[in-house]
C-alpha cells in the first residue's frame, strides 16, 4: 500500500470543502464558514432550497448545485470536473456536518481517489452538541445515528450494541421515538436515557430518566423536532439490575412502564433462558 499524503493548502486544483450548517441557531454559524461559502465557485448542497435561506441571510451570491442520495452518482463527475479545472466546492447538507447521517461520504472518497483536498471545517453537529450536556458519561462514546424503522430489524441492531460500554448516540423521529424506547428497553434493559430535542432553538429540551420512565412520560406527552437519543453504556451492574424480583415480578415492571403484557413476558423469558409459556404461567399464576 502506498501512503497517500494530502497537502491541504499548497495544491494547483480545486479544493473541496465540507462546510457545517447550523442546526438550529443561525449565530453557530462560523466566520470561516460565511468566508468559504462566500469565496468558493459553488456550493453543493443537500437541499437548495433550503440552502438558499442560509445563503440569503448571510448575503452568500455563490451558486449552487443539489447534490443528494438520489443524484450522486450522476453529479459526483460533473463536481470532479469543475475541480480539476482549479475550481473550489463547499459541500453542504440540510443541517451540521456533510457525510453525519446526511449525504456527503461519496464526493469525499471521489475526491481523495483523484487526489483533489478535501478540507473539513469544524463546526455544529448534533451528537457532540446533546451528549456534553446530557450528564451521561462523555466518554467513550459510539455514535450510530439513525436506527433501522423496522422493529425486528431495529432489535437486531440494538442486540448488536447491548454489550458497548460506551454511550450510546442515535438520531430519531419524534413520531418513533417511543417505540424505540420500547425496544431499547426490552434489549438493553432498564438504562438511563436522555432526550434532547429541538437543539440550539427556542424550544430546546432535555428530558432525562430511565427508559421506563420516558415510556411512561411519551405515553401522555408528544414531543415535536428532532431527537437525539441518549443511551448509557453497558455495565457490569446491569445484568443484576435488570434480573430483580420474581419472573412475575419482572413483567410487571415493564407492563407499568408502557410494554404489552406479550412483549414484557417474551422479554423476561429471554432473560433468563426459558421458554415463553413458563413466564406465561408464572405471570398469571396457573
Amino acid at each position: 500500500m502506498i501512503v497517500k499524503i494530502q497537502k491541504s493548502f499548497a495544491q494547483q486544483v480545486g479544493t473541496l470543502y465540507l462546510v457545517p450548517t447550523p442546526i438550529g441557531n443561525l449565530e453557530d454559524m462560523t466566520f470561516r464558514a460565511v468566508k468559504t461559502l462566500q469565496t468558493v465557485d459553488l456550493i453543493a448542497s443537500e437541499d437548495t432550497r433550503n440552502t438558499q435561506k442560509l445563503l440569503n441571510h448571510f448575503e452568500v451570491k455563490v451558486p449552487q448545485k443539489s447534490l443528494h442520495e438520489h443524484n450522486y452518482n450522476e453529479r459526483i463527475p460533473e463536481l470532479l470536473d469543475f475541480l480539476e479545472s482549479g475550481k473550489s466546492i463547499a459541500q453542504v447538507s440540510d443541517a451540521g456536518m456533510p457525510s453525519i447521517s446526511d449525504p456527503g461520504h461519496e464526493l469525499v472518497v471521489a475526491c481523495i481517489e483523484k487526489d483533489i483536498p478535501v478540507v473539513s471545517l469544524p463546526g455544529a453537529t448534533a451528537g457532540m452538541t446533546a451528549l456534553i450536556a446530557s450528564g451521561l458519561l462523555p466518554q467513550p462514546f459510539f455514535f450510530y445515528g439513525f436506527l433501522q424503522r423496522k422493529r425486528s430489524v431495529q432489535k437486531k441492531e440494538l442486540d448488536e450494541l447491548k454489550g458497548q460500554s460506551a454511550t450510546l448516540i442515535f438520531y430519531e423521529s419524534p413520531h418513533r421515538i417511543k417505540e424505540t424506547l420500547k425496544n431499547i428497553l426490552e434489549v438493553f434493559g432498564n438504562r438511563e436515557v436522555v432526550i434532547c430535542r429541538e437543539l440550539t432553538k427556542l424550544y430546546e429540551e432535555y428530558l432525562r430518566g430511565t427508559a421506563e420512565e420516558l415510556i411512561e412520560y411519551l405515553s401522555e406527552h408528544s414531543l415535536k423536532g428532532e431527537c437525539c437519543l441518549l443511551v448509557s453504556g453497558a455495565t457490569e451492574t446491569a445484568e443484576e439490575e435488570i434480573f430483580t424480583g420474581t419472573l412475575k415480578e419482572q413483567v410487571e415492571e415493564m407492563i407499568s412502564g408502557g410494554t404489552s403484557s406479550k412483549e414484557a413476558i417474551k422479554s423476561v423469558a429471554k432473560r433468563h433462558g426459558l421458554k415463553k409459556q413458563d413466564v406465561y404461567k408464572e405471570y398469571h399464576e396457573l
